[in-house]
């Protein structure tokens, strides 16, 4: 059985992303671009040393192709839209 990611992506407004690890905002994740050619950024929230840096970031930035090669490197989390979690 296939384990859940740990990270949970919240839609704040189309291409932009809240990335929450055990329910905590540690980055954002948002297209730049038009859709057609569009790249995604994951950028940490924290300047952390590599080591400290939860997995699988291993710089502040992370550069994707697309929404759905981002969400496959941080594991496939599920998708929720902002006003369905608790942000406190």
């Amino acid at each position: 059985m296939k384990k859940a990611s740990e990270y949970k992506l919240s839609r704040l407004a189309p291409g932009s992303y809240d990335v929450l690890l055990h329910g905590v905002i540690i980055a954002s994740l948002v297209r730049s671009g038009e859709t057609d050619n569009a790249t995604w950024t994951a950028e940490l929230l924290v300047d952390l040393p590599p080591e400290e840096m939860p997995a699988p970031f291993t710089v502040m930035e992370h550069m994707f192709g697309s929404l759905e090669e981002a969400r496959q490197w941080l594991g496939n989390p599920e998708i929720r839209d902002a006003d369905l979690h608790d942000r406190t």
